[in-house]
C-alpha cells in the first residue's frame, strides 16, 4: 500500500505542476522549429500523344485477368512470391515500421525496473562480531525528455513518410516483376509463332528441294537448280533449329523467374490455349491531364515521401540548437536488515527537472542542419525528375501503341499479298513457268512479312504492357499498404 500511495502521489505532483508548467513553455516556443515544405512541380496542362480507346476509364488493378489467360495470371503470381526484388521491398516495409516505432518511442517517457541485494558485517573496533546486514531495494525508475521544439515528433513524422514510401516501393516491384513475366510470357508465345512458321517454311523448301532433284535427274533442271534448292531446304532447316533453341531460352527465362520446374512449365504452356497476340486489351486508365497521373504512379508518390520525410529531418536537425528540457523520477521500496531486526523502507522522488541549453559545439549542429537542407534539395531534385519521367514513359508507351495501330493494317495486307504472291510464283514453277530463283524470292519475302507482322504483334503487347506499368499498375495507397501489412 506504501509504494502504491507515493506512486500516486507522484503523479499527482507531475500534473499539478510540470504539466502546467511545461504547456505554457510549449506554447511559447514550439513553432520555432522549421515546418516542412513542398516541391512545386509543372506539369504538361495535357497528353500530346492519342490516348487510346480515347481515354477510357478503366481499373488496371485487375488488368491482367482481363487479358483472358489464366496461365499468365498464375505466372506472375508465381513470380512476385518468389522474387528477391519484391523480398527486398517487403524487407525495407519491416525496417521502416520498425524506425518508425522507435522514433515514436522517444516521444514517450521511459521507465526501467531497478533492484539490488547487499549483504555485509562491520568489524567494530573492540574486536566483538557485529551481526550481519543484509539489504534489499526494487524500484522504477523513469525518465522523459520533454520535446519542446518537435525534434523528436519531427523524426517519427519522417519515419512515418518513409514507411508509406516503402509501402509504395513494394507495390512497385510488384508491377515490375509482373511486366516483366507479361514480356517473357509473350515473347515464349510469339517465339513458338515464328517456329511454326519457320517449320512450315522449312518443309515447304525440302518438297521443293525434293521435286527439283527429281526433275534434275530426269533431266528437266540442271544440277546448278538442284544446289540451290538443296541449299535454300538446308538453309530454312538450320533456321528452324536456330528458332527452337531461342525459344528454350525464353522457357528458362520464364523458370528463372516463376521458381517453376522446367518440365511442369513446358506441360503447362502446352495445354494452355496459344493466346492471340493480335487481341487488344481492355483500355487503361490514362489521365487526360498528366499532373493526374502521378497519383497512379508508387514511384512518385514514394520520392514525394521522401521529400517530406527530408523536409521533417530538417525541421528536426533545426530543433538540435534550441534548449532540451527533460524530467525524471523513481519510486523505490526497501529492506534492511540486522541481525533480528527487520526494517522497510519506500522512497520517491520527482526530478531533476533538468535544462541544457546548448552553447558551443564547434559548429556541430549547423553542420548537421546543414546536412540536412542538402539532403532535401537532393530529394526534391529526383523528385522532379522522377515526376518528369513518369509522363515521357506514358508518352512514348501512347506513341508507340499508336504506330503499331497505325501499321497494323498494311502489315496484314502485306502478308496476304505476298502469301497470294508466292502461291501463284509457286504454281507457275510447277508447270516450269517460273525459275527457281523467282520461287526463293518470293518465299523469302513473304517469311519476312511474316516474321515482320508477328513482331508488330509482340511490339504492341509490349506497348500495353509498359502503358500498364507507366501507369502504376493500379497502384492505390490504401489498398496496397493493407496488402503490405497481410504479406
Amino acid at each position: 500500500m506504501t509504494l502504491l500511495t507515493n506512486y500516486r502521489s507522484l503523479r499527482a505532483c507531475v500534473q499539478a505542476g510540470a504539466v502546467v508548467f511545461l504547456t505554457a513553455l510549449l506554447a511559447g516556443c514550439a513553432g520555432l522549429a522549421a515546418p516542412p515544405r513542398s516541391v512545386a512541380l509543372e506539369m504538361p496542362p495535357q497528353w500530346f500523344a492519342p490516348l487510346p480507346h480515347q481515354g477510357s476509364l478503366m481499373s488496371l488493378a485487375d488488368w491482367w485477368r482481363q487479358q483472358g489467360d489464366p496461365l499468365l495470371v498464375e505466372l506472375i503470381e508465381a513470380a512476385q512470391t518468389v522474387s528477391p526484388t519484391v523480398v527486398t521491398a517487403k524487407a525495407s516495409i519491416d525496417q521502416a515500421r520498425a524506425a518508425r516505432a522507435q522514433a515514436a518511442a522517444a516521444l514517450l517517457p521511459a521507465l526501467d525496473a531497478t533492484g539490488s541485494a547487499s549483504r555485509s558485517r562491520q568489524q567494530p573496533m573492540g574486536g566483538f562480531a557485529a551481526a550481519p546486514s543484509n539489504q534489499a531495494q526494487a524500484g522504477l525508475q523513469a525518465s522523459w525528455e520533454i520535446d519542446l521544439f518537435g525534434r523528436n515528433d519531427a523524426s517519427r513524422n519522417a519515419a512515418q513518410e518513409r514507411l508509406d514510401g516503402a509501402q509504395a516501393q513494394w507495390h512497385e516491384a510488384r508491377v515490375s516483376v509482373a511486366a516483366e513475366v507479361a514480356r517473357q510470357y509473350y515473347s515464349s508465345r510469339s517465339c513458338d509463332r515464328r517456329v511454326e512458321v519457320s517449320d512450315s517454311d522449312a518443309r515447304s523448301r525440302a518438297e521443293t528441294a525434293r521435286l527439283t532433284a527429281m526433275a534434275s535427274k530426269a533431266g528437266f533442271q540442271a544440277p546448278a537448280t538442284a544446289a540451290l534448292a538443296r541449299a535454300s531446304a538446308a538453309e530454312s532447316k538450320a533456321r528452324a533449329t536456330q528458332q527452337r533453341a531461342l525459344c528454350d531460352l525464353d522457357i528458362k527465362a520464364l523458370v528463372a523467374l516463376t521458381a517453376r520446374s522446367e518440365p511442369a512449365l513446358r506441360q503447362q504452356l502446352a495445354q494452355a490455349d496459344s493466346p492471340s497476340l493480335a487481341l487488344e486489351p481492355g483500355p487503361a486508365s490514362v489521365a487526360r491531364v498528366p499532373a493526374q497521373v502521378l497519383a497512379q504512379r508508387p514511384d512518385v508518390y514514394s520520392a514525394a515521401r521522401e521529400v517530406a520525410a527530408a523536409s521533417f529531418e530538417v525541421a528536426s536537425a533545426d530543433a538540435m540548437r534550441y534548449p532540451r528540457l527533460s524530467l525524471g523520477g523513481n519510486i523505490t521500496a526497501g529492506r534492511v536488515r540486522i541481525g533480528g531486526v527487520s526494517q522497510g523502507f519506500d522512497t520517491w522522488s520527482i526530478g531533476p527537472l533538468a535544462f541544457s541549453l546548448p552553447l558551443f559545439d564547434g559548429g556541430r549542429s549547423r553542420a548537421s542542419l546543414d546536412s540536412a537542407k542538402a539532403r532535401y534539395d537532393d530529394a526534391a531534385g529526383k523528385y522532379r525528375g522522377v515526376a518528369r519521367q513518369a509522363v515521357r514513359e506514358v508518352e512514348e508507351a501512347l506513341v508507340n501503341l499508336q504506330s503499331t495501330a497505325d501499321r497494323a493494317s498494311d502489315t496484314d495486307i502485306a502478308v496476304e499479298g505476298y502469301r497470294a504472291s508466292f502461291a501463284g510464283t509457286e504454281a507457275r514453277y510447277k508447270v516450269g513457268l517460273a525459275s527457281l530463283v523467282e520461287l526463293e524470292e518470293s518465299r523469302r519475302t513473304l517469311l519476312a512479312a511474316q516474321g515482320a507482322l508477328l513482331s508488330l504483334q509482340l511490339e504492341r503487347r509490349n506497348a500495353w504492357i509498359a502503358l500498364y506499368r507507366a501507369l502504376g499498375g493500379g497502384w492505390q495507397l490504401d489498398a496496397s499498404a493493407e496488402l503490405a501489412q497481410q504479406k
